[in-house]
């Protein structure tokens, strides 16, 4: 087992639960939570638009205030922890990250499909120039064989990242594929390993122990579970599970409960649950933050969500395709329709 004292928790619900608000926190809300995690001894908090920097937009939905005065405010009360920030390459650019960066932002995550690590150079170099701890964010990693994953990671350490993680976008991956492939990275890097789950197969749980047995040692949870699909894995549980284990990771148990309980569950618009939609992402492997868009477009074109997810699933669509949601539901709309005679 890892040693628990290299165990360092990303908290994700200011970013990846950003999506099952539809993009509406508040800059009280941030600094109300931000605050509370600093006080429980969360040492890395997650803050931009659920799509990253600049992911603001028509595509990936508006936000409610702007990112920038949410990473702002996150600073400001952040004590000692680090607020980390999101980048997708064609998203986000490195102005926006410099913006981050000059407002006291400390890490930033970019991310990229499993198979595309060779968009990020430009941005890991910039963050590495302005002193931000850099971390390559291999999304979708249920999509690519291991040897694949490895070479990907590889291509992020080269770029000078001090972390890569595999990251199950879908909460598609089985506690074995996760084994495997934090494994193989333990044996083909020489940076930091790290693990993002989400819970649509109700596997988050399982798949981040699995991950932090094999090595992993940056673990990312959302409180409450507030995050796209059926969330990540859950912080206050996982807190209160590895401290059960014997795995101390300075972050205080209690004080994870109370602001699971006061402070975020008043936020989550309804409770984060497996709904059949969520369930759906992990079953067919598609992208946690498709769910809201898909429901959407199936009220709006009278068909399943379900039947929208699982084609968006076999035509294996991908984070930032996600106008394709709409393509795809006009189409199976199209083709519901009765043949006049």
């Amino acid at each position: 087992m890892t040693n628990s004292r290299d165990i360092l928790i990303t908290e994700v619900a200011l970013r990846d639960g950003s999506h099952a608000i539809s993009h509406q926190f508040t800059v009280e809300q941030v600094l109300n939570v931000t605050k509370a995690l600093s006080v429980a001894g969360v040492p890395y908090i997650e803050v931009t638009h659920g799509d990253g920097l600049a992911g603001s937009s028509l595509q990936y939905g508006f936000s409610r205030t702007n990112e920038m005065e949410l990473i702002e405010a996150a600073v400001s009360v952040a004590g000692q922890s680090k607020i980390a920030v999101l980048l997708l390459p064609g998203i986000g650019t490195v102005k926006e990250l410099k913006q981050a960066a000059n407002l006291g932002a400390k890490m930033v995550r970019v991310a990229t499909h499993v198979t595309e690590a060779d968009v990020a150079p430009q941005h890991i170099y910039a963050a590495k120039e302005l002193g931000m701890e850099t971390v390559g964010f291999l999304m979708m990693s249920h999509m690519a064989e291991v040897d694949k994953l490895v070479e990907q990671a590889k291509l992020m350490e080269q770029y000078g990242a001090d972390t890569v993680y595999v990251v199950d976008s879908a909460g598609a991956l089985l506690p074995e594929g996760v084994r495997e492939r934090i494994r193989a990275l333990k044996q083909s890097v020489g940076i930091n390993v790290g693990f993002h789950g989400h819970n649509n197969l109700s596997l988050a749980m399982a798949n981040t122990l699995v991950a932090i047995e094999e090595g992993a040692t940056r673990i990312d949870g959302s409180v409450r579970c507030l995050g796209a699909g059926a969330g990540n894995t859950q912080t206050e549980v996982l807190v209160a599970v590895l401290d059960r284990m014997g795995i101390k990771t300075g972050v205080d148990v209690y004080k994870m409960m109370d602001l699971a309980e006061e402070l975020v569950a008043p936020i989550l618009q309804t409770p984060q649950e497996i709904t059949r939609e969520s369930l759906t992402l992990g079953y067919a492997g598609v992208y946690s933050s498709f769910a809201l868009h898909a429901k959407r477009a199936a009220a709006k074109f009278g068909i399943d969500a379900r039947d929208i997810l699982t084609e968006l699933g076999s035509r294996k669509v991908v984070g930032g395709q996600e106008d394709m949601i709409w393509d795809v539901a006009a189409e199976m709309a199209q083709a519901k329709k009765p043949v006049k005679a």
